[in-house]
């Protein structure tokens, strides 16, 4: 049995504690602490143990979520550096914050492994990037790996990437979700049951997804399967074109690139 610790039970840390419960069950032991003891509460059905301190989280486990905001990470970090041994291994899912960060405010030679999920883990069908830091083991980032994997899928990325990956599946939802909030507006704009293109819409882009996964093709040529020449798919591409999507897209990932920098500054 493996003993699991989380230092928060916001949406991200329930999102895991919950995933991990249902492919481990009684393999691991789950230990967790929160400032809402609501939350914790809420939490026991999963087998989860509350702590009353983040220094009790690390007395028990091994294995350890940071699961708070980069901005209160300073805080929890002071209050946990004297528990840190070199046994534990300190997972973090915070925005922007590298492995040199964490040694510097714990043990210069402290394990870690960074991770940048997203919301649809509240789903189960998250995706996750993973990058170990030495001296984490491979056995040890193996298996923070797989509670990951518990929870949708995962790909392994350089520590150096990390912050360039959170535009790509971290902050990505969001800017589907305004994408998506178009296609609806303009539904009810013109008379059509906005719950009903929500409807179409999602399961378009379910079914979009799986077409890049799963056909084989590559973008390009799944655009084009959808583009007949002079038809209503191409006249609509003219816009994008002309609005220069990609360019806007490749905006938005530097800016939110930049942030991430700016947050490991801080």
């Amino acid at each position: 049995m493996q003993n699991i610790g989380f230092i928060g039970t916001g949406n991200m840390g329930t999102a895991i504690i919950k995933g991990v419960a249902a492919k481990f069950g009684a393999e691991v032991s789950i230990y967790a602490t929160d400032l809402d003891q609501a939350k914790l509460a809420a939490l026991s059905e999963y087998g989860v143990t509350a702590c009353e301190k983040n220094s009790e989280v690390l007395s028990h486990c091994k294995y350890v979520f940071l699961a708070v905001k980069p901005q209160g990470m300073d805080a929890v970090l002071a209050d946990i550096a004297g528990s840190v041994t070199a046994e534990t291994v300190l997972i973090s899912i915070a925005a922007g914050l590298d492995g040199d960060y964490f040694k510097a405010r714990t043990d210069i030679n402290a394990k870690v492994v960074l991770v940048m999920p997203n919301t649809p883990l509240l789903l189960g069908e998250g995706a996750s990037a993973l990058a170990q830091v030495a001296p984490t083991t491979d056995e040890e980032f193996a298996f923070v790996k797989s509670l990951f994997d518990a929870c949708g899928v995962t790909a392994v990325v350089p520590e150096n990437k990390m912050k360039e990956i959170i535009a790509v599946n971290g902050s990505s939802p969001a800017f589907i979700y305004l994408f998506a909030k178009g296609f609806i507006d303009y539904a009810d704009s013109v008379g059509i049951d906005a719950d009903a293109a929500k409807t179409l819409f999602c399961k378009t882009l379910i079914g979009s997804a799986k077409m890049m996964t799963d056909s084989g093709y590559s973008v390009d040529e799944l655009i084009k399967m959808v583009s007949s020449p002079g038809g209503t798919t191409l006249a609509g591409l003219g816009a994008y074109y002309d609005g220069n999507l990609n360019d806007v897209t490749a905006d938005a990932c530097k800016r939110c690139t930049g942030r991430a920098y700016e947050l490991a500054q801080a």
